[in-house]
């Protein structure tokens, strides 16, 4: 399963000259700056945008090569926009069916007591969508969508238009889509939190081009990239909880590579969680040092580093077992060190995020 996007579109600004292969599960992200070239994308694969120069083919099937191109509307695509783009004279309910009658019975997947219940809206039926939230909203339109039973959801950052608590109200719903739902989803997002959370896969977009794509933890950890993220630069990874300890309000997480300490956020014994650890979390040491308040050391290998946007400071990426890892130190101290390829090391992680 996999969707095949090639598309080449000039504007006076830049030129959109992509070809990818996206996988056809799971949550990507076109990540990059603003004008970078991400909704440009996401409008020619939903068929908004007229390119004479384009192949798409999702999961099997062609929607668009050098002989025909399918219309807008024969498109099986739900579209999340950034504003929720509501009826307002229509209840929450009828906003629903009217995305529901567009597909007929028999290429119905998904049902709208299903939409419903994986939003969390049933309380908002009745209710006209001029009296709803912004967050609420959005949660309706997501609802939608899917109510469309798309082959393909896109979303264009569909949390930019809400503050920092109503963000914060939605990204458990997306986090159940992703988790619930085999719609694979295409998500345009800058923001460095959303893609942790959220995203299997990342597509870095530079002027119209991607400079950079594949897994996320992968992905994040490359010190080559041309597009930096600032303090937010680290790396994302899965691990299993092995254990909460009630005295002192932590859980130990497995990886592939070792194990860390977190703050206990109320996962069970058992369940898989993300883990966030940014750069600047992160120090070397040449030896382990346990006579200080650091609770994770692990056994690291040197892989590579890189000088960062500014010239006192080097990021070095890290390899515990297979999972990589990203350090922020000044190069002073990388020189001092005498960090080189394969040099083992311990990687000492004062902070540790669970971010879902």
């Amino acid at each position: 399963m996999s969707i095949r996007a090639r598309f080449r579109l000039a504007y006076p600004a830049f030129t959109l000259e992509v070809d990818v292969d996206l996988p056809g599960r799971g949550v990507t992200v076109l990540f990059g700056r603003s004008g970078s070239g991400k909704t440009t994308l996401l409008r020619c694969i939903a068929g908004l945008e007229e390119t004479a120069d384009g192949l798409l083919v999702v999961n099997g099937e062609t929607w668009q090569d050098g002989a025909r191109r399918l219309p807008r509307h024969r498109r099986a695509i739900g579209y999340v926009f950034q504003e929720a783009r509501l009826f307002p004279h229509l209840s929450v309910a009828a906003n629903l069916d009217f995305g529901r009658r567009r597909i007929a019975a028999s290429e119905r997947s998904v049902s709208l007591a299903q939409a419903v219940e994986l939003l969390g809206i049933a309380h908002l039926l009745e209710r006209r969508t001029e009296h709803l939230s912004g967050g609420e909203r959005q949660r309706v339109a997501i609802a939608r969508a899917l109510a469309t039973s798309p082959r393909l959801l896109l979303m264009d950052e569909p949390l930019a238009a809400l503050d920092h608590a109503r963000k914060q109200e939605i990204l458990p719903y997306l986090e159940r889509l992703h988790d619930e739902l085999a719609i694979p989803v295409l998500y345009v997002s800058h923001s460095p939190d959303e893609v942790a959370r959220l995203a299997d896969q990342i597509v870095v977009i530079e002027a119209g081009r991607v400079v950079a794509q594949g897994p996320l933890s992968e992905t994040l950890a490359r010190v080559d990239l041309p597009l930096r993220l600032g303090e937010d630069v680290g790396v994302v990874f899965t691990g299993t909880v092995l254990e909460r300890d009630a005295e002192w309000h932590l859980a130990r997480v497995g990886f592939a590579g070792g194990e860390v300490w977190v703050r206990d956020g109320g996962a069970a014994v058992g369940r898989s969680v993300r883990l966030r650890i940014l750069a600047r979390d992160v120090s070397i040491a040449r030896s382990r040092h346990d006579d200080v308040s650091i609770m994770n050391l692990l056994p690291a290998t040197v892989i590579t580093h890189a000088a960062e946007d500014h010239p006192a400071i080097a990021l070095v990426q890290l390899r515990v077992g297979s999972t990589p890892l990203l350090a922020r130190l000044t190069r002073h101290s990388a020189q001092r060190l005498e960090l080189a390829p394969g040099l083992p090391v311990w990687a000492q992680v004062k902070a540790v995020a669970l971010v879902g």
